[in-house]
C-alpha cells in the first residue's frame, strides 16, 4: 500500500535485501541433495550464477573459467575486449590508475572505436574451449552486433541498457524494434534492464528468452545517486516476478527472471532466489576472482560515458581464485564466498528442493537482520561487521 509522503502525493514502500529474511522450512534437506539448476530455451545450467558483462569482471579467459565451472560469463563487446587488440595493456594502466585519474582515463580509453573483426575473434576464442558464449550490447547497436555475434557461433546475446522500455523515443537514432529483433535472432536473446511489473510484462510480450532485472544497485554503479532513478532489488525482482508468473498464465511461455547486481553476499544471492529470480547476475564478487580482468578493480558499464558517468572504478581485491568464490572452500568469513554451497545450504534449510520451490518461501521484513547480536563482529569488523 502507498503512503502520503506530502500533498497530494503517495509513494509506495520499497525493500531491499538487508531488509528481509528468509523462514526456515517445516522440513529441512540435506543440502547435497537440492537442484540448484535453472533453465534457458531448453538448455539447463547446473550453476544459476551469472557474470555481469563488465570489462573488470569478463573477458575470454574468465568467460571459459566460468563455462568450464557450470556457469555463464557474458563478454561485454562495447568494452575494452573488441576495443583493442591486445587489452592486457589496457587493464594494466586502469588498475594502476589513482582514483582521481581512473574515471578521465576510462574516458580516454573508450573513445577508442569497437574493432567489428574482434568481435568475432573473442567469440571464437571462448567458443574454442567447447563452453557457452554469452555476450552483450546496447539496444543502438543490437541489430548490427547481434548479427555478427550469430554469425561468430554465439550461444545466448544480451540487449542490456541502463533502462529498456519497449516505447522508446528518439529522433537522433532509430529505436531497437523488439519484436523484429526477436524474430531475426536464431540465438535465445535476454533483455534489460527494468524494474516494473508493467515494463516487464510489455518487453515479455515482444519474446525475449529471459528478462534482467535491477537498475543502480551494483557495487560500481551511481547511476541511483547522479539520476536519482531505482527501485531496490526485492521489491523489483518480486515485481518482476509477478509479471513473469501472469504471462506464463495468459501464453503458457515461462520467461525467467534474473536478478542483476546489489549482491554481496551468499546470503543476498539466496534472498534474490526466495524473491522469485530464476537465475541472478554478479559482478563485484567475480572481479575478487584472480582469474577476473581488472586486477582487484571493479568498473560500472556507464563509468567511461564521455558526458554523464554513471559508475565509478572501486576496488574490491582479489581474494581467491574463481572455483573458491563460486564452490569454496571459503576462506573469508563475510558469506563472499562458496557461493554455490550457501545457496545449497540455504535451499535446504527452508526446504527448497529445486529453484522454484526456494522462490516459494516464506519471506519476513527483518530490518535487525543484520545487526541483531552482532555487536562484537561489527566493532571488530569481522564477518558480518565488515
Amino acid at each position: 500500500m502507498a503512503e502520503w509522503i506530502g500533498i497530494g502525493r503517495r509513494a509506495r514502500r520499497c525493500y531491499g535485501f538487508d531488509e528481509i529474511a528468509l523462514v526456515p522450512g517445516s522440513i529441512t534437506i540435506n543440502p547435497p541433495e537440492v537442484d540448484t539448476s535453472w533453465q534457458l530455451d531448453g538448455k539447463r545450467f547446473p550453476v544459476p550464477i551469472m557474470a555481469s558483462a563488465m570489462d573488470g569482471v569478463s573477458d575470454v579467459k574468465f568467460a571459459i573459467a566460468m563455462g568450464r565451472l557450470g556457469g555463464l560469463a557474458v563478454l561485454n563487446l562495447e568494452g575494452v575486449q573488441t576495443r583493442y587488440e591486445h587489452p592486457e595493456e589496457v587493464l594494466d594502466q586502469i588498475a594502476k590508475a589513482s582514483d582521481e585519474e581512473a574515471t578521465k582515463l576510462l574516458q580516454k580509453l573508450y573513445e577508442q572505436p569497437i574493432n567489428e573483426s574482434l568481435i568475432s575473434k573473442r567469440i571464437g576464442e571462448i567458443k574454442q574451449a567447447k563452453v557457452p558464449c554469452a555476450v552483450s550490447a546496447i539496444p543502438q547497436k543490437a541489430v548490427r552486433y547481434g548479427a555478427i555475434a550469430q554469425e561468430a557461433g554465439c550461444d545466448l546475446f544480451l540487449v542490456q541498457s541502463t533502462v529498456v522500455t519497449v516505447r522508446h523515443l528518439a529522433k537522433a537514432y532509430q529505436a531497437l524494434d523488439f519484436v523484429a529483433f526477436h524474430k531475426q535472432m536464431k540465438i535465445p536473446v535476454i533483455v534489460g534492464n527494468t524494474v516494473s511489473y508493467e515494463t516487464t510484462l510489455e518487453l515479455m510480450e515482444t519474446g525475449p528468452s529471459a528478462m534482467l532485472i535491477g537498475i543502480g544497485p551494483g557495487a560500481a554503479c551511481t547511476t541511483r545517486g547522479v539520476l536519482g532513478i531505482g527501485v531496490p532489488q526485492v521489491t523489483a525482482t518480486i515485481d518482476a516476478s509477478a509479471a513473469r508468473d501472469f504471462f506464463f498464465k495468459k501464453t503458457g511461455k515461462y520467461v525467467p527472471i534474473i536478478t542483476d547486481g546489489g549482491m554481496r553476499t551468499g546470503g543476498d544471492i539466496c534472498k534474490a532466489f526466495a524473491c522469485g529470480s530464476d537465475a541472478v547476475m554478479v559482478g563485484s564478487a567475480f572481479a575478487r576472482a584472480k582469474e577476473a580482468p581488472g586486477r582487484g578493480y571493479h568498473w560500472g558499464m556507464a563509468t567511461p560515458h564521455s558526458n554523464l558517468p554513471r559508475g565509478t572504478r572501486i576496488h574490491v581485491g582479489t581474494t581467491g581464485s574463481l572455483e573458491e568464490i563460486l564452490f569454496g572452500p571459503a576462506r573469508l568469513d563475510d558469506g563472499s564466498q562458496n557461493l554455490m554451497g550457501a545457496l545449497q545450504t540455504c535451499m535446504g534449510n527452508v526446504g527448497a528442493k529445486t529453484i522454484r520451490d526456494l522462490q516459494l518461501t516464506e519471506l519476513i521484513i527483518a530490518p535487525s537482520i543484520q545487526t541483531e547480536g552482532k555487536l562484537f563482529q561489527r566493532t571488530q569488523r569481522v564477518g558480518m561487521g565488515k
